[in-house]
């Protein structure tokens, strides 16, 4: 177990630093960050002396060096735009993307499991059929359709949502409805599917044979036996979450987290924020997966030994 663990953590390392070299040389791609900054007007001497502080006026291959090293360092720069520190800007909007993030997650579990366990249990009936065309249609619609058609149904038409900001509880209902459309989607068919696997096994048909009630056969030795592949799943969702429905939706709604600056920091061309905020969320992508894989491999080892 212990050399399956290091080897994860090999491949985190790895990752992270494809993912680092991938957004510095994207970000340095798009053109120079100055020229945002000061707008038009200025001397070229002024702009030539913004260029030497910021180091952009060395080569690309000197740059990137210097970034990994103040990235292994811990120095992660100054943004471009408010000249503060860029760990101090995206931790500031950590906490909002996490809030939407926790409900978007509830939303989806309260609502995907017992979905997927209907659809299960009635896979042949009117119920499985309705249960499933709906999860086809949220997997088949994108977070953004999602979040805009909410945003002028309940938030133009009817005037019943507030569309901006994070200011009540109320304006949590539109993000989480956008973000949890796929997720609940997806989770409500990966359920069905480890159901089915289940509920066709010796040991329910055991269960039943004993008298117990219905719904603690479902619940207590289908689900629990099929949670061990829905933790995995729901852990892989939850980090695809984090890595790019937030990022959209945050930006329709002016959700006051990481996904907005991001999308905000791309726009201007603040490489420091950019850079440190798609990192920040790429930390939480991998811990998750990580996570979840070793959880998954410690609780079969079947699993530890097929990845070798």
């Amino acid at each position: 177990m212990l050399t399956y663990v290091l080897r994860t953590l090999v491949k985190m390392a790895i990752t992270l630093v494809v993912i680092v070299s991938l957004v510095f040389f994207a970000t340095r791609l798009s053109g120079n960050p100055v020229d945002f900054v000061l707008g038009e007007g200025i001397t070229r001497e002024d702009r030539e002396l913004l260029i030497a502080y910021y180091g952009l006026d060395a080569s690309i291959g000197t740059q990137y060096w210097r970034y990994l090293a103040s990235v292994f360092s811990g120095e992660f720069g100054l943004s471009f735009l408010e000249r503060r520190p860029v760990s101090q800007i995206v931790l500031g909007r950590a906490w909002p993307s996490l809030k939407l993030l926790l409900s978007a997650v509830s939303f989806t579990l309260i609502v995907s499991v017992p979905l997927g366990i209907l659809a299960a249990i009635y896979r042949t009936s009117i119920v499985g059929s309705v249960v499933m065309v709906i999860a086809f249609l949220g997997y088949a619609v994108p977070a953004f359709i999602i979040g805009i058609l909410l945003v002028l149904i309940f938030g133009y038409t009817l005037n019943w949502l507030p569309v901006i900001g994070d200011g009540s509880a109320l304006h949590f209902i539109m993000p989480t409805l956008a973000i949890s459309g796929m997720l609940v989607a997806a989770i409500t068919r990966f359920t069905r599917n480890a159901m089915l696997d289940v509920l066709s096994q010796d040991y329910m048909r055991t269960a039943r044979a004993k008298g117990l009630p219905e719904w603690i056969v479902i619940l207590k030795h289908g689900l629990r036996n099929a949670s061990i592949t829905l933790l995995s799943v729901i852990g892989l969702q939850i980090a695809g979450l984090a890595a790019a429905g937030s990022v959209v939706v945050e930006a329709i709604f002016a959700w006051p987290g990481i996904g907005d600056l991001l999308v905000r920091s791309a726009i201007l061309r603040d490489y420091p924020v950019l850079q440190f905020g798609v990192l920040s969320v790429a930390i939480v992508v991998i811990v998750i997966n990580a996570t979840v894989d070793i959880a998954y491999a410690y609780a079969d080892p079947r699993i530890r030994l097929a990845k070798g």
